[in-house]
């Protein structure tokens, strides 16, 4: 984690998402610029946030911890939205683990300075209310879409999503769980991925070699995630 010592750069990025419109005080002048490089942990695995941040670029993905040793790809994070709101609500939720995928900046209020400020704001609670309703919605969106398109469609649209800077290397076993498939059946698809020219598999991964290929086969995924969004914000 970087603190950037950047005014315009962070009232930028303030400007984009609104952010001040978020509070009914002025604390919004208070948020701290922060970046965060791929692989680096907004929030890391049952360690509460020191920070309420507000991701305004980049995206993360949030996985949980398994008592059995294994970790389980949960959900993604893209801008703008909040990430540890849930451990500000609730002092007893245990965090999860947030990873960076792109270059992350996120707007960070620290929790121990500004908590009270915040839970006495009906302004920032309807928000976070809001937030929390379009993330349960969007959670149900992606159970229907596991049975109403094909794995194709999914794959190709996860693949775009997590991929950075060209490449894809998330772990197949998360992968299909998070698909809602077969490890057997995720591995056929991306061999036929491969042979289609969409993939290049080396040792770091796959790169992506036709990203035209894969927006063509997940544009319906996509074009539904849209139509939800708005459907949301309506």
């Amino acid at each position: 984690m970087q603190k950037i010592d950047d005014s315009k750069l962070k009232h930028v990025l303030m400007a984009e998402c609104d952010y001040a419109s978020l509070f009914g005080s002025n604390i919004a002048k208070h948020a701290q610029l922060m970046k965060f490089s791929p692989q680096e942990y907004i929030v890391k695995n049952q360690v509460k946030p020191d920070y309420l941040f507000y991701l305004v670029r980049g995206k993360a993905k949030l996985y949980d911890f398994l008592a059995n040793g294994k970790d389980t790809l949960v959900d993604f994070f893209t801008p703008p939205c909040f990430v540890g709101e849930m451990e500000l609500m609730d002092t007893k939720s245990e965090p999860f683990s947030v990873q960076v995928i792109d270059d992350c900046y996120c707007l960070a209020l620290p929790v121990a300075k500004y908590k009270q400020q915040l839970l006495a704001d009906p302004v920032f609670l309807r928000n976070v209310c809001l937030y929390l309703a379009h993330k349960n919605a969007r959670n149900i969106k992606t159970a229907s879409q596991n049975q109403g398109f094909t794995l194709s469609q999914r794959l190709s649209a996860f693949i775009l999503l997590t991929s950075h800077d060209g490449r894809y290397h998330e772990k197949h076993t998360q992968v299909a769980e998070y698909l809602g498939v077969s490890y057997r059946h995720l591995l056929y698809v991306i061999a036929e991925f491969v042979k289609a020219g969409y993939l290049q598999k080396d040792q770091r991964g796959y790169r992506i070699k036709n990203e035209a290929g894969l927006q063509n086969l997940a544009w319906e995924v996509n074009l539904s995630n849209e139509w939800h969004e708005k459907a949301s914000d309506a």
